[in-house]
């Protein structure tokens, strides 16, 4: 039977963190073509790539398998780097980079959990780029895990589905795989964590500070998808969202540095905040934290951009009351209605997230015996989340 290649490319394209690591990859080398390749014995299939050289090949692309270096990295299954073909004694006289026109190229094997070659990680450009060193090759090596870890993961998912009897044996393997799909994500996050904290300290020239702020800011919104993941399987798979409730410390303090964590990453954004607590409030305090950093993250979504998010946090009529308020358009009523609907996403043109935040904002205040209401006017969008205090 023949394999079903556009099963792979639909796979691949439905990682949310592919478009991410392609324009990641291309800022960390400075080359302008990159792509994840499906490559078999007889086949070599662009799965998804970022062309910004003209490359010409597009999604679903194809190249004679035995004209790629891919080729050669399928076979060994081990890396090839290089920085300039021109003075490579290895690969100056190979014929693929003189087919293509390559002075660069870097391709690194994606090797699912069983031991399956699926295809490779690669870059290529036209000019000469330092590609042939530790940090470029780990940095392309945990990528490359992080694509196997989700491609395991969805054939585990189209297993459970295959062997399920009834949606409701389908809806809680679904939430088992959410809940192992977070758990396993982690690690190859947490070493792509380490090599950037590890660059970090080596390199301070401007442009290297960009693509190590911008690969940390990547990371840091993986980060949060995965514990929104987690935050989700538990609720669903009946453990639901813990509380380790304290009104030892005042609250503003931790409110001021979710505030400056998200300013530091929209510098331009202007925040306003108005606080007029009279005593501590008892809260979990890193729940809350949580919660307040997905309602002040979706009003950097979908606010305006000229206008200032107001957040108000005040104890009035034996509740505390916390508030994100934004301007632009107002949320249309048929969104407001499935606003706090998991996989839901307010703005469906948009991609970023996967529609979890506002409902684990909204289970973090049914957790604390709370409610998140939400006014949106043209004038205002406004997310309250009231609390009664003992």
């Amino acid at each position: 039977m023949a394999h079903d290649f556009q099963q792979d490319i639909d796979k691949v394209q439905r990682i949310a963190a592919v478009p991410t690591i392609l324009d990641v990859v291309c800022r960390a080398t400075g080359m302008g073509f990159a792509a994840i390749a499906r490559v078999t014995n007889d086949r070599w299939v662009a799965c998804q790539v970022l062309d910004n050289i003209e490359f010409g090949l597009p999604p679903g692309g194809e190249l004679k398998v035995e004209t790629t270096l891919c080729h050669e990295v399928r076979q060994q299954e081990s890396v090839v780097a290089i920085d300039n073909v021109a003075e490579d004694t290895q690969y100056r006289d190979h014929p693929t980079p003189r087919l293509y026109g390559l002075q660069s190229y870097i391709s690194v094997p994606i090797i699912t959990a069983d031991g399956r070659f699926f295809g490779t990680l690669c870059a290529v450009d036209p000019n000469p780029h330092a590609v042939n060193n530790p940090q470029i090759i780990g940095t392309f090596t945990l990528f490359a895990e992080l694509i196997a870890h989700h491609l395991d993961a969805e054939d585990r998912l189209e297993a459970a589905e295959f062997n399920a009897k009834d949606t409701a044996a389908t809806s809680l393997l679904r939430e088992q795989f959410i809940a192992v799909l977070g758990h396993d994500l982690r690690n190859p996050l947490a070493g792509i964590g380490g090599g950037l904290r590890m660059l970090d300290g080596m390199h301070t020239d401007p442009k290297s500070v960009r693509i190590l702020r911008l690969m940390g800011e990547s990371v840091g919104r993986m980060s949060g998808l995965i514990d929104n993941l987690m935050d989700f399987a538990r609720g669903r798979l009946g453990g639901g969202i813990g509380l380790t409730r304290s009104r030892d410390e005042r609250i503003e303090p931790l409110l001021a540095q979710v505030v400056n964590e998200i300013k530091a990453g929209h510098p331009s954004r202007q925040i306003e905040m108005r606080f007029d607590l009279s005593e501590a409030v008892d809260v979990d305090r890193s729940r809350l934290a949580q919660m307040f950093s997905n309602l002040l993250g979706n009003a950097i979504t979908h606010g305006d951009v000229e206008k200032p998010i107001v957040i108000e946090a005040k104890i009035a009529d034996g509740h505390f009351n916390l508030a994100v308020a934004n301007g632009g358009q107002p949320i249309p009523p048929k969104t407001m209605e499935r606003l706090f609907q998991p996989y839901h996403r307010g703005d469906e043109t948009s991609l970023q997230g996967l529609g979890l935040g506002l409902y684990i904002a909204s289970q973090i205040a049914d957790a604390h015996g709370g409610r998140i209401d939400v006014a949106s006017d043209p004038d205002e969008t406004r997310f309250t989340f009231r609390m009664p205090i003992s």
